[in-house]
């Protein structure tokens, strides 16, 4: 819109109007149609399918089909609609923008050029986003004034019409200088003092006279945050951003978004999210950093750390327990081996379970190892160690053998005396060896089963068996054996052994009867039945019925009178005199 003279403006008058009216495409094609379009404000620009044609209110030639059209206009918003135009047919659009934006401050800077008047120019873009105006509205200033104000930066400028670039590159803008850019010459660039861009004040959008235009570029501004910047692995943040005077916004990692908006984000490691705002007037960048704890916290303990363990033969006698506790937060899978997968926090009971298996002490160390991951790449392990100790030990032995008496003893008035040394000793080793049993078989008893020979009346034979196992029971509560694991049963001369029996029995006795025994068969049949059974209980072992042979006290056992009581006191001390010796003898 260059005046220099009336008679120049004139005839760019009747250019003008010549142009307006043919067709903005030169070739026709009878598989064209016409898109006839009034734009307002009138210096609208019109794009079709991303290519810049013209300014306003025009007739375009166009190939049947369907047909994208924007309208645009800076300062204003822009419209744009696919059009459908059939072959030898006029299709009539009219499009009105609204006004938009708010006024812009400077200071400025002034972009001119020379040549293509009909060329639209974009800058730092290459879509019609990015449309400022066209050459005709920046290339005078003069009467009139025609500038593209700018704020200082640099710019990246493409001026184009019919989809080619008729020239692109960087112009860098100095508050109070006008870049002035010649598009006949290759885009050569010359720049000028041009003071008034100092103090200029706000201007509007878009402002447009008879022959002038002022089109000041607002910056791009723009804003991002994070609601939380400090999470844990698999927590959300919410991501709020805002821009403005921008044609196009994008987001690390959401890619391209509205001018306006909120995301809700759950990054997996330290992410700083970076809103990249480009618009005409440049490019602003704005950073949200968010950390994430990808750690996980853990906790493992042992509620007793040393337990005990004791097994005897095929019985665990004594087993502790312990607790393992754990807790986990920010993972999403725990592992605690040899267990498994686990939930975030729980206890397990575990008992004193040595590997050994032989016998001997038992002191080991079982550790436990706890896992945690989370979908951010974060592990944390923890142990705990449990230490057994205790022992192994073989299922005790315990010999049980019949106790024997001799004829009507225990008396009636001389209860406790019937017991001799050989029975004694006996009765010692079995109360030890019961008493170390217990630990193998907690519910272990003794019953002790007392009988008589034939002689005498049933009744009488019944009292001096009773009084027999009374005698031992007292001797065996005497010597550590709790009452309540004793139980007594009188069968007086019932349940006789037979005399095959006890042949049987002899020929199986290691030490062999004297002969005395042998050749009185009777008496030895009396001799094996005054004598008190011992049962081991619950499993109902019973005693060898073994008559001591090789005992002192063996002949007052035996024979069939009843003994003084000095006789049978007298054999008690005569065979602790001989097992004394036996044991001196040993020891040499």
């Amino acid at each position: 819109m260059r005046v220099r003279s009336v008679a120049l403006f004139t005839g760019l008058f009747f250019a003008a109007a010549f142009f307006a009216a043919a067709p903005a495409c030169a070739q026709t094609s009878a598989q064209n149609g016409k898109l006839k379009i009034h734009v307002s404000p009138k210096q609208a620009y019109v794009f079709v399918d991303g290519k810049a044609i013209r300014d306003g209110s025009q007739t375009i030639d166009l190939p049947a089909g369907t047909h994208s059209v924007g309208v645009y206009n800076y300062g204003y918003l822009a419209k744009t609609q696919d059009v459908q135009i059939n072959a030898g047919e006029s299709k009539e659009l009219n499009v009105a923008l609204p006004a938009s934006g708010e006024k812009v401050s400077g200071p400025f800077s002034d972009i001119e050029f020379n040549g293509h008047p009909r060329a639209a120019v974009l800058l730092n873009g290459t879509t019609p986003d990015y449309f400022v105006g066209h050459v005709d509205e920046f290339d005078w200033d003069w009467i009139w004034h025609q500038r593209l104000l700018v704020k200082p930066g640099t710019y990246h400028v493409i001026v184009t019409q019919e989809g080619n670039t008729i020239w692109s590159g960087d112009v860098t803008a100095k508050a109070g200088q006008r870049t002035i850019i010649d598009l006949n010459n290759n885009g050569a660039m010359k720049t000028k003092e041009w003071k008034e861009g100092l103090n200029m004040g706000p201007q509007p959008r878009f402002h447009a006279g008879v022959a002038s235009a002022t089109v000041p570029i607002a910056p791009v501004s723009a804003n991002l945050t994070a609601q939380q910047t400090q999470l844990n692995c698999g927590q959300s943040t919410e991501l709020k951003w805002n821009a403005t005077d921008a044609a196009s916004i994008s987001i690390t990692d959401l890619g391209n978004v509205p001018a306006q908006g909120d995301r809700t984000v759950s990054p997996t490691k330290n992410t700083t999210y970076e809103l990249t705002a480009t618009g005409p007037g440049g490019t602003v960048r704005q950073d949200a950093a968010v950390a994430v704890n990808s750690h996980p916290t853990v906790t493992l303990t042992l509620s007793q750390p040393e337990v005990r363990y004791h097994k005897v033969g095929d019985k665990v006698v004594q087993q502790d327990a312990t607790t393992l506790n754990w807790s986990v937060s920010n993972a999403n899978s725990v592992r605690l081996d040899p267990f498994g997968s686990e939930g975030m926090s729980g206890s397990q009971t575990i008992e004193a379970t040595p590997r050994q298996t032989n016998d001997g002490p038992v002191n080991e160390n079982v550790t436990y190892t706890l896992t945690s991951a989370n979908a951010c790449g974060g592990t944390t392990t923890r142990t705990a160690t449990l230490h057994v100790i205790g022992s192994i030990d073989p299922a005790p032995g315990i010999t049980i053998a019949s106790v024997f008496y001799p004829t009507d003893y225990p008396r009636k008035n001389h209860p406790k005396v019937g017991l001799v040394r050989s029975e004694e000793h006996m009765l010692a080793k079995l109360a030890t060896d019961f008493q170390s049993y217990t630990q193998y078989e907690k519910n272990a008893k003794l019953t002790l089963v007392a009988h008589s020979d034939v002689r005498a009346s049933k009744k009488y034979n019944r009292k001096l068996s009773e009084r027999r196992a009374v005698l031992v029971k007292d001797y065996l509560i005497a010597h550590g054996i709790a009452p309540d694991k004793i139980e007594t049963r009188a069968m007086g001369k019932e349940q006789q052994l037979d005399v095959k029996e006890v042949e049987k029995l002899q020929m199986k006795d290691s030490e062999k009867p004297e002969k005395w025994m042998m050749r009185q068969t009777k008496a030895t049949w009396l001799a094996y039945n005054r004598r008190v059974d011992v049962v081991l209980e619950p499993n109902g072992q019973q005693s060898a019925e073994a008559y001591p042979n090789d005992e002192p006290d063996a002949r007052i056992l035996w024979v069939r009178k009843v003994p003084s009581l000095k006789a049978v006191e007298s054999a008690a001390k005569m065979a602790a005199s001989v097992e004394q010796a036996r044991a001196r003898s040993s020891g040499n």
